[in-house]
Order: C-alpha cells, then sequence, then structure tokens
C-alpha cells in the first residue's frame, strides 16, 4: 500500500501536520512569492477537481479555466501535464500520510494501536473522492507510477521499523522479516481497497476494516482466530502465536 501509502507502516512517531501543497512557480510568477504560491495551490486544487469530475481525465486548458488563469500558467509551475499529475498524487499521499503513516495512534500494545490504524486508512480512503482515482485510473500513468513506487518503498521503510518494534517489545512473534512482512502486508492491502473502491456497491468500511485487519494480523503472526485476533505467550523476552480461545 501503496496503500498504501496504508496504516502498518510506521511506529510510534511524532504526530505530522498536514503538508503544504508542492508548487514550485517559476522566476517568472516570483519564486517564493505569496501571489505566486497562491496562484500554484488555485492550480493544484483545480486540478483535483477537475480529476474527481471526470473521473481521473485531466486536460490542462480545463484546468486552467478552472483555476481562472492563462492557459500557460500551469506549465510555468509543473512542466507539463505528467508534472501536474504527479503533483496531485504526491498531494493526496501527503495527506494521508500525515492522517495514517505518521499519526500516533492510541494503544499499548503493536495490536491495539495498528488495529486503529488500519481502520484509519479505510477512512481515509473511502472518504477521499481522489482515492479511487489516484488508486486506479492514475496509476497506469508512467509518472504517477514512478511517485507510487517511491511512496510504496518509503512505507515499507517505516513499516518494517514498526513491525520490528512490535517483535522487540514481544507483541509480535520473533524471527521474521520485517521487510518482507511490511511490503506482504501493505501491497495487499493497496491492492484489496482498489479493488472494493471500484465496485458499484462498495462494502461497508465496518467489513472492510475487519477484513483487512484479519489479513494484516494473519500475516505478520502466522495465525489468526476467528474473532481476529490473536494472543501471544511471552517467554525469555520472546512473542509466539497462541490461538485466542475466549470465544
Amino acid at each position: 500500500m501503496a496503500t498504501t501509502q496504508a496504516s502498518m507502516a510506521t511506529g510510534q512517531t511524532t504526530k505530522a501536520t498536514r503538508p503544504a501543497s508542492k508548487v514550485k512557480p517559476s522566476q517568472a510568477d516570483g519564486v517564493g512569492s505569496s501571489r505566486g504560491d497562491r496562484a500554484g495551490a488555485r492550480i493544484l486544487d483545480a486540478a483535483i477537481a477537475e480529476l474527481i469530475e471526470s473521473d481521473g481525465a485531466l486536460e490542462v486548458a480545463a484546468v486552467a479555466r478552472r483555476a481562472g488563469v492563462s492557459v500557460g500558467l500551469p506549465y510555468r509551475y509543473f512542466g507539463t501535464r505528467s508534472g501536474l499529475l504527479v503533483a496531485v498524487v504526491e498531494s493526496f499521499y501527503d495527506r494521508l500520510d500525515a492522517a495514517v503513516l505518521h499519526h500516533v495512534f492510541p494503544g499499548k500494545t503493536w495490536q491495539e494501536r495498528e488495529r486503529v490504524r488500519t481502520a484509519a486508512w479505510v477512512e481515509f480512503l473511502f472518504r477521499e473522492p481522489l482515492a479511487p482515482i489516484v488508486l486506479g485510473r492514475l496509476a497506469r500513468d508512467a509518472a504517477v507510477a514512478g511517485v507510487e513506487l517511491s511512496r510504496l518503498d518509503r512505507a515499507i521503510e517505516s513499516g518494517a521499523r514498526n513491525i520490528a518494534r512490535g517483535q522487540a517489545d514481544g507483541d509480535l512473534p520473533p524471527g521474521r522479516d520485517p521487510h518482507l512482512l511490511a511490503a506482504a502486508v501493505l501491497g495487499g492491502m493497496r491492492t484489496s481497497v482498489a479493488f472494493a473502491l471500484m465496485w458499484t456497491s462498495r462494502p461497508s468500511r465496518r467489513r472492510i476494516t475487519e477484513e483487512l485487519w484479519a489479513f494484516v494480523l494473519g500475516s505478520v503472526t502466522g495465525a489468526a482466530t476467528p474473532s481476529g485476533r490473536v494472543t501471544t505467550t511471552r517467554a525469555a523476552g520472546k512473542a509466539s502465536p497462541r490461538p485466542d480461545t475466549s470465544g
């Protein structure tokens, strides 16, 4: 996950604020000027609205009309149509990372924290109108695919640290490679949610969250119970999966 840019992808780090849109005005527009920043942000917002309304199609001229600027100005800020698409996708993942990836969730154990993170990840993607476009149609664009790969790499690194911390704390079984686990979890989650977002009649957020959490838990522990919980026994600083039989 790519989703992914989601969930399972970080330890307890400092909560991030929503990053500002990445806009690069040219010298002609005044680098760093407040007017230039506002114009770039307006173009980016117009591109997002255009993508949502046109189900992923994007014409620079239409974006310029919507933003109330000349047709040439988007090119000055973003270089090409692909550059504008990349800025949109980067903005999307910045928001996702702030809401989920870098957010500090409550809980005494890895399982408690990451179950909440999974729910937050699903909530963000189901609420965000750009999500099915970024995870679906735009993912086929070569420039956007590069952003997806870069974001996934970052998420896997964060996820590996998070899983390793859970192993060290005794919340997760030791001896399994954190990077492989993070890659499997994030890739599976992203693909699953992207598929669900394309359905005409979407499953409920609760159902998707429960299904994904069972998948995550089974992936990192190797065993999941019908209730979606795994308990661990601690001995000599190690944890081993033990099915929950509490009923």
